[in-house]
């Protein structure tokens, strides 16, 4: 068996080298990671879609396809260096206040960080963490109030907005989604490159996240008052709108009366004919229907 194998791998060494295809040695391995670390991990992350593009340049240079195992190995090499490339970023790119503030967010009373002094004092970190994380309730007044008051916590922390300039938004958004699920403990294991990182990309999302939950909130309560106030306008105008049944006739009759009447007294030519609460009926008809109730549909 082992010589069946040995035979076939000579067999593919002559079919490659007639190619002229060689062998992946270890130099070559070095070089498709060193590779793969500058021109694919800075940007992607998956690696399945790393391995394709740790084959498509096997090809390129004419290297034999490593083995399953061996191009696995590179892969895995290859997005540790480059993550451990891209997190060494972020933090260069921080004023020591900052460092602190992004420290205190999942820091515990007891934690004694070389920044904590340029924190605001009895301000619960994990706490504010966890509201800042949290997601939005219902339309509401109140909705609108807790949603502003993260803004502001995350806008104190006064995260750079060129932080990620050169990063990918996928990676960002990878780091913000790691951010959000694991518990301040858990953050403040990994070492303090990685948890800034980590921190600066979750308040940056969420500070853009935040912005758009309120302009929604803002859009969808104006347009809740719009309705209520309609809704109220038209039971006023409704409970207001009262019918006179005949009332061409009633007004025909009025004014022969009146032009009949002469001198006499307004009580004895018109109510006889209109008694008080039919007038009174009118004249509120008239103004649910007239000039007054356009003016007060129009104002809504």
């Amino acid at each position: 068996m082992t010589g069946r194998v040995e035979r076939s791998r000579r067999i593919v060494s002559r079919f490659a080298g007639a190619l002229e295809y060689r062998e992946c040695g270890v130099a070559d391995a070095d070089k498709l990671t060193e590779w793969l670390v500058a021109n694919v991990t800075q940007t992607q992350r998956s690696a399945e879609r790393v391995r394709e593009e740790l084959l498509a340049r096997c090809r390129e240079e004419r290297i034999e396809q490593p083995t399953g195992g061996r191009v696995d190995r590179i892969v895995r090499s290859a997005l540790h260096r480059g993550e451990e490339r891209l997190v060494a970023k972020v933090p260069a790119r921080l004023p020591e206040t900052i460092r602190g503030r992004l420290f205190a967010l999942v820091a515990t009373a007891t934690d004694d960080e070389p920044d904590r002094d340029d924190v605001v004092e009895d301000v619960d970190g994990p706490a504010v963490l966890a509201a800042i994380r949290s997601e939005p309730g219902n339309v509401s007044l109140n909705t609108m109030l807790t949603e502003i008051g993260k803004l502001e916590a995350v806008r104190a922390v006064g995260l750079p907005g060129s932080v990620f300039a050169d990063i990918a938004p996928k990676v960002v958004a990878a780091w913000r989604a790691r951010a959000a699920v694991e518990a301040p403990s858990h953050l403040r294991s990994h070492p303090p490159e990685v948890r800034l990182t980590l921190l600066a990309a979750l308040l940056y999302c969420r500070e853009r996240e935040i912005t758009d939950t309120l302009v929604e909130l803002l859009i969808s309560t104006v347009h809740r008052i719009n309705a209520r106030a309609e809704v109220k306008v038209t039971r006023e105008l409704i409970k207001e709108f009262q019918r006179v049944t005949g009332k061409e006739n009633l007004l025909f009759r009025l004014a022969e009366a009146t032009v009949d009447a002469g001198d006499r007294l307004v009580r004895e030519v018109v109510f006889p004919v209109a008694p008080q609460p039919v007038l009174r009926e009118l004249v509120a008809e008239f103004k649910a229907s007239g000039p007054p109730y356009q003016r007060t549909a129009s104002a809504q």
